[in-house]
C-alpha cells in the first residue's frame, strides 16, 4: 500500500501522515458465518491488514504493529444500530438455516423490488440493498467500512475500489453459473495470471446531525463530502490459495476493527459492540483449532 504523496492536510492523518510504502496482506470473504453454496449470493468482505504501523495500539493483547481495515461491498449497515441489529437477529438466524432455493428465492425478490424502486426515482432502502444482492465478480467490487473510524483529527469512512483497468472490467460482471465455491475459484484463477490495484480513499464527516456515527445504516452524502483518495494498493500475482496459505488464513490469521492505533479509532455503537464479537469468535477459532493467534510482523510471514 502506497500512501500518496500529495494529500491535503486534512487527510494526511494517522498511517497516512506521510508519504510510505507498507506490506499489506488481504482476506476475501462471503458475510455468512455457515457455509453456504456460492450460489446464493452474499455480501463479500475485503479485509486488509496494513503491516508495521506506529502508533499508540488500541488493544495491546492482539500483539504486533498492524492495523486492520475491514469493509463489505455496500456503504451501509442495514441494521445499524444495536437496538435494530437486535431486533433482526433472529430474522438473519432463521435465514442462514433457511434452504438454499429459498435464500436464493429472497435475493431474487429483493433484487426485483431494488429495480422497482429505482426506476421510479428513489433511493432504496439499507436493507433492500443487503438482501438484493448480486453474484457479481468480487474484485469488481467496491468495498467500504460502513461504520465511521477515527482518522486522526477527524472522522471518516474508507472505501476500496477498482483502480486498474483489468480489475475495472470487472464491475458488474455475473461470475456466471455459480456453484459451491465460485467465488474463491476465480479469486484464484485471476492471481494465477496477473495482479490487482485499488485505490483507497476517505470521506470525511462535515456535519455529524447529516452524517451520524451512531447510526451505521445512514449513508453518508457524497456531494457534501466526496470520497477522496489516499492510497494505492497493489497486489502481484500469486498464487492465492495454496494448501500452506490456506492452512495459515484458517487457524493462525486473524482480521479485527479493533486491531490497529488509536488514530484510527473504529466509533459508533455497531463498531463498539464489534470489539467484544469479535474476540469472543477469534478466540474460540484459535482454542478450537489449538493453534496461536499471530500477528504477522512482515508480508513475507504468509506462506506461499
Amino acid at each position: 500500500m502506497t500512501v500518496h504523496d500529495d494529500l491535503a492536510p486534512e487527510l494526511r492523518q494517522g498511517i497516512f501522515g506521510h508519504p510510505c510504502t507498507y506490506g499489506v496482506v488481504a482476506r476475501l470473504s462471503s458475510a455468512p458465518s455457515d457455509i453456504h453454496s456460492d450460489a446464493i449470493p452474499a455480501p463479500r468482505g475485503f479485509a486488509i491488514k496494513v503491516i508495521g504501523v506506529e502508533g499508540e495500539r488500541l488493544s495491546p493483547d492482539i500483539g504486533g504493529a498492524n492495523q486492520d481495515f475491514l469493509m463489505v461491498n455496500f456503504p451501509v449497515l442495514a441494521f445499524g444500530t444495536i437496538a435494530k441489529y437486535k431486533l433482526m437477529l433472529s430474522l438473519l438466524e432463521a435465514n442462514a438455516h433457511a434452504p438454499d432455493t429459498f435464500q436464493r428465492l429472497i435475493a431474487g425478490t429483493a433484487r426485483g423490488a431494488k429495480k422497482t424502486v429505482e426506476a421510479l426515482g428513489m433511493t432504496p432502502g439499507a436493507t433492500l440493498e443487503g438482501l438484493a444482492r448480486d453474484n457479481h465478480h468480487p474484485l469488481g467490487e467496491s468495498y467500504h467500512t460502513q461504520g465511521a473510524i477515527r482518522f486522526g483529527d477527524h472522522v471518516a469512512k474508507l472505501a476500496l475500489s477498482p483502480a486498474s483497468d483489468n480489475v475495472r472490467a470487472l464491475t458488474g460482471q455475473p461470475v456466471g453459473k455459480a456453484e459451491f465455491s465460485t467465488m474463491r475459484d476465480v479469486l484464484v484463477e485471476h492471481f494465477a495470471g496477473q495482479g490487482a490495484e485499488y485505490a483507497l480513499s476517505a470521506q470525511l464527516c462535515t456535519d455529524l446531525a447529516e452524517m451520524p456515527v451512531e447510526d451505521a445504516a445512514v449513508r453518508w452524502d457524497e456531494k457534501v463530502s466526496p470520497h477522496r483518495p489516499i492510497a494505492t494498493l497493489r497486489f502481484a500475482a500469486q498464487d492465492a490459495y495454496a494448501p500452506a496459505r490456506q492452512v495459515y488464513g484458517d487457524d493462525i490469521l486473524s482480521f479485527n476493527p479493533w486491531n490497529g492505533v488509536e488514530a484510527h479509532r473504529p466509533l459508533g455503537q455497531i463498531m463498539r459492540i464489534r470489539r467484544a464479537a469479535y474476540e469472543r469468535s477469534t478466540s474460540y477459532r484459535h482454542r478450537m483449532n489449538a493453534r496461536a493467534r499471530i500477528e504477522p510482523d512482515r508480508v513475507d510471514d504468509i506462506p506461499d
